[in-house]
């Protein structure tokens, strides 16, 4: 039985097929459900996103992928897309099941003979070029510069030697970095597959090296001259202020002695302490529009 699960759905909420393998993007490592040929599958289990475009991609991948009449399961939070599946799925020619538990709403549907609008959804939810840039709809900020990205920008200098940008994103941060000449290496990390894919077409830069995998833990870097990042805040749509400080650790343990950290902050999140737990006394090099940059010297 050929099967996935797109992300993590709650096991008492629904039953994952078995052997079934994982898509996610933003699960390093997975498969990729855009690779999966037409009605091949025998069953889709879906954590499905929060945003409207991805979300309709990801439905619309499944369906397509699915053998006529078989089953997909897709849930989410009502307030985070959940309530909108079913209509999503009707759109499709699905006729839907739905029930509300724990605050999610589940969605229950088989793959009918011939989907109808699966190509179009796929289409506006594939990666696209805006401006000098790819994006995808998804992946954080897909479809404008995020303000704290703008300000660390504004703030950075020419660096040198070798770096890492940790949860780089579709790479605007590297590309920067990478406009100097001294940089010798400089390491991208990020989790979401999509967005890492992005990367390595706006990034076209020899001295560039791609992970797909967790920031926090992965890959072994140490002896670096500098970290830049712009932490992420937020896990599962839910803010989360451990998950910035762990990349602040993270960045501490990869820097040599001497070595520098740039990094951006909402103003309201609480690294003043671990910054200067960890280096001393951070420099405050910018403070606009709710967004704070630092630069910390191990």
């Amino acid at each position: 039985m050929a099967s996935v699960v797109y992300g993590d759905p709650p096991a008492d909420l629904v039953e994952r097929p078995a052997g079934a393998v994982q898509v996610s993007p933003l699960v390093p490592g997975a498969a990729s459900l855009e690779d999966r040929a037409a009605a091949s599958l025998d069953a889709v289990a879906m954590a499905a996103p929060p945003g409207t475009l991805e979300r309709r991609y990801a439905l619309a991948l499944a369906l397509r992928a699915l053998k006529p009449g078989a089953p997909l399961t897709a849930l989410a939070p009502k307030d985070k897309g959940g309530s909108r599946i079913g209509r999503e799925l009707a759109a499709f020619g699905c006729k839907v099941e739905e029930e509300g538990r724990r605050h999610q709403r589940i969605c229950r549907t088989v793959r009918p003979p011939e989907p109808v609008g699966v190509e179009a959804a796929i289409a506006e939810g594939e990666p696209r070029r805006d401006g000098e840039l790819w994006t995808q709809p998804g992946v954080f900020s897909w479809d404008r510069l995020d303000p704290g990205s703008r300000l660390l920008l504004s703030a950075l200098p020419p660096l040198k030697g070798r770096g890492v940008d940790l949860g780089c994103g579709i790479g605007v941060l590297s590309r920067a970095v990478l406009a100097s000449p001294a940089v010798t290496r400089l390491d991208l990390v990020e989790i979401d597959r999509r967005a890492l894919e992005a990367a390595r077409r706006n990034v076209m830069d020899e001295r560039a090296q791609f992970h797909w995998a967790d920031a926090r833990t992965a890959p072994e870097l140490d002896g670096l001259d500098f970290v830049v990042t712009n932490p992420p805040f937020h896990e599962g749509g839910n803010e989360d202020r451990a998950l910035g400080l762990a990349f602040l650790r993270r960045a501490h343990r990869a820097l040599r002695k001497g070595g520098v950290l740039w990094v951006v902050a909402n103003r309201h999140l609480p690294y003043e302490a671990l910054l200067a737990e960890l280096f001393g006394k951070p420099v405050l090099k910018a403070d606009s529009g709710g967004f704070k940059v630092y630069e910390a010297r191990k």
